[in-house]
């Protein structure tokens, strides 16, 4: 299906979330990273969830209110909150994003001489993009986790660890298996939907470009382990959260939504059976993973 272009909007849709980025003051034409090219959708206006408009202007400051140790900075701004992203932390602010308290509206200001020279911009640039999502589903809609999400037939494995933990690996084998789709071999999303736990690619890949639009309905979580050999190792309902808690990306700097994050989580190990997987690389994995 051939998309609609419209230069200065753009409409994606993230772990079922869609947002809608406006930019008619602007004088760049809005141009996503290529991963979150494949996640646009066509113009609509019915199920917006997250509504975003970028503008520019200097960009002021504020109080700290969470400091990420990277290129961005979190304040509270106007009863919501607000992202200020600097190239180094001695520079001024290149942009800064400001939303209400739910996430679901938002404005971000660019300040221009940082992009002087430039033909296009994505005002949702990494890692606004994610952390605008993170925060829209710490309010009650799903966690994004550190893993590798495979859709297998009918099934969905998710494969959960920290970087080297073997997520790449994993999804690589899957790539020649046919009737699977590997929905991201790094970051995913799960959601509580129809009755049951959906999981969703994101536009966030790690070592290979893997980054689907689509979902799978969650039906194993296998937290991965290399070893010389291929073993599932049950694991208490305590540790299997503590586990998926230590790979997900919650909004640490609220408390409700971690709250909300931990009591997902516990729901995920209640409802999929959740296990340690051992594994040593190679196509035989497949067949074990399906076996089980």
């Amino acid at each position: 299906m051939q998309l609609a272009r419209i230069l200065d909007r753009v409409y994606l849709r993230v772990g079922g979330l869609t947002i809608h980025v406006s930019s008619a003051e602007l004088p760049w034409p809005i141009v996503p990273a290529p991963a979150a090219s494949r996640f646009l959708v066509e113009p609509s206006t019915a199920d917006v969830e997250i509504d975003v408009h970028a503008r520019r202007c200097d960009v002021p400051g504020g109080p700290c209110l969470f400091e990420s140790g990277g290129p961005w900075r979190l304040y509270r701004h106007a009863g919501g909150y607000r992202f200020v992203f600097v190239a180094n932390r001695s520079a001024d602010p290149y942009k800064i994003a400001d939303f209400n308290p739910e996430f679901s509206d938002g404005v971000v200001t660019i300040h221009e001489p940082f992009f002087a020279g430039v033909s296009s911009i994505d005002p949702l640039e990494y890692p606004l993009d994610e952390l605008l999502i993170v925060s829209r589903l710490g309010r009650g809609l799903g966690v994004e986790l550190h893993g590798c999400g495979v859709l297998d037939g009918s099934d969905g494995h998710l494969f959960v660890g920290q970087s080297g933990a073997g997520k790449t690996t994993t999804a690589r084998l899957w790539l020649d298996v046919d009737g699977a789709v590997v929905l991201s071999d790094d970051r995913v999303i799960v959601r509580a939907e129809e009755g049951g736990l959906w999981m969703y690619g994101t536009p966030w890949h790690g070592d290979e470009p893997l980054a689907s639009p689509r979902r799978a309905r969650l039906t194993n979580v296998f937290l991965l382990r290399q070893l010389d050999r291929h073993a599932l190792a049950p694991l208490s309902a305590a540790a299997a959260v503590a586990r998926l808690f230590a790979a997900s990306f919650p909004a640490f700097h609220d408390r409700a939504a971690l709250a909300f994050t931990l009591a997902f989580l516990e729901r995920i190990a209640a409802s999929v059976p959740v296990r340690e997987l051992g594994f040593t690389p190679g196509r035989s994995l497949i067949d074990f993973v399906r076996s089980a």
